[in-house]
């Protein structure tokens, strides 16, 4: 057994901004699955993928452990915090399957260097170790092209490769490409993974993110870490199978998004930090574009003039600093309030904004439409059906077919 050597790609953003680390599914490649959810995040995150070793031009060396390849990540990590210059080693870190597995792993083995992890359509224990060894001998025998026709049913809901054509594909044939032995390598080191007894050790935030229709860790299994994890949280996704990052980009990088948020302000808000200490002012700023995000808050600043510019002042002060900046209830909570209301009072406007600020903060589509469903129970049908129309528009704001 010995460490992996683990090579990886840019994905998007770049080293001004924190260093988001993501991983592969068994027989994906980062590119093929994360490369949705870096656009959507290249403003807020600089996302490094890594590979696992047969994919996608990984090197293939001895067996190893899930420990071993967790080593072998940091590693990799460590390299390009050197390189975008960063004194410490430390990064957010995002998984998919057996990239979920070495989250589990990295948070237990360097919780100094991984400040949140989110883990998805994974286990802390996955499969049985005898469906592990019979694979990695069937690839051996026959090699990975074997594993395709069964994997397309795996990976994805009924339609979506007739839906994402292109997707598919490219995942699809990273794994026709695989090679062999770095495949079977990684189903023996999954054969003898099992960290269940050792999730209430993990002391760093983590999400765990289920797919509905996921048969290979279906959602009782991220439920097990969200409930083990002392501060874990489960996100389940509609519509979606083992290969969530590819089937629903937008849901997953706002899940990111709103964990790393709460956890982890970015650079830009280090001077305002969200705390008893700071200016109301200072602290509504930070909050304001934690849940807003930059863009919009500085159109609004930037519309601002003498008469105007008071009352920007006053909402940020009052509204997000001395409101929103309180720690009584979590942001996911002050949203789903907020929908709420706006759509009770009418004010459709601001209700677009909030629908687009729930999805930062990290609520699901279904959420966001059960808070409305909810809301017209208590203020009228007319309410509902009104909020759902603004809610319709705003999702096809993030659906490049619509």
């Amino acid at each position: 057994m010995t460490t992996p050597r683990i090579i990886g790609v840019e994905l998007s953003g770049d080293a001004s901004l924190p260093l988001l680390l993501v991983g592969p599914s068994l027989g994906t490649s980062a590119t093929t699955l994360w490369s949705a959810v870096a656009a959507e995040l290249a403003s807020d995150f600089h996302v490094v993928g890594w590979n696992l070793p047969g994919h996608d031009g990984g090197p293939v060396g001895e067996a190893f452990t899930m420990a071993e390849l967790a080593e072998g990540v940091l590693a990799f990590a460590r390299g390009v915090c050197e390189a975008r210059g960063d004194d410490t080693i430390g990064f957010a870190y995002a998984g998919d399957s057996v990239g979920g597995a070495v989250g589990l792993q990295l948070a237990l083995d360097a919780p100094d260097a991984v400040r949140s992890v989110v883990v998805l359509c994974t286990g802390a224990k996955i499969g049985e170790e005898s469906m592990w060894r019979e694979r990695a001998a069937t690839v051996r025998a026959s090699g990975t092209p074997v594993m395709v026709s069964g994997s397309a049913q795996r990976w994805f809901t009924p339609g979506f490769l007739e839906r994402e054509p292109a997707v598919g594909a490219a995942l699809l044939h990273v794994l026709q490409g695989a090679d062999a032995e770095g495949y079977a390598q990684v189903c023996e080191a999954l054969a003898v993974f099992d960290v269940r007894d050792r999730l209430g050790e993990i002391s760093v935030p983590v999400l765990a993110v289920a797919g509905s229709y996921d048969a290979a860790t279906p959602p009782e299994k991220l439920e097990e870490i969200a409930d083990g994890v002392p501060n874990g949280r489960l996100l389940l996704l509609d519509d979606v199978a083992h290969l969530a990052p590819a089937e629903s980009p937008a849901e997953v990088s706002s899940a990111i998004r709103a964990l790393n948020d709460a956890t982890a302000p970015s650079e830009r808000s280090q001077s305002a930090q969200i705390g008893d200490g700071a200016d109301p002012y200072d602290r509504g700023m930070a909050v304001r574009r934690a849940v807003l995000g930059d863009a919009h808050v500085d159109r609004a600043t930037a519309r601002a003039d003498e008469l105007t510019r008071p009352f920007q002042e006053l909402i940020t002060r009052y509204a997000w600093g001395e409101v929103w900046g309180r720690d009584v209830l979590d942001r996911r909570s002050r949203s789903m309030i907020t929908l709420a209301l706006l759509a009770a009072l009418g004010h459709d406007g601001e209700l677009a904004m909030h629908v687009r600020a729930a999805l930062r903060n990290g609520l699901s589509r279904e959420e966001i439409a059960e808070v409305l469903i909810h809301t017209g129970v208590y203020a009228g049908v007319p309410v509902s059906n009104s909020a759902l129309s603004v809610m319709q528009s705003v999702f096809a704001e993030h659906d490049p077919e619509s």
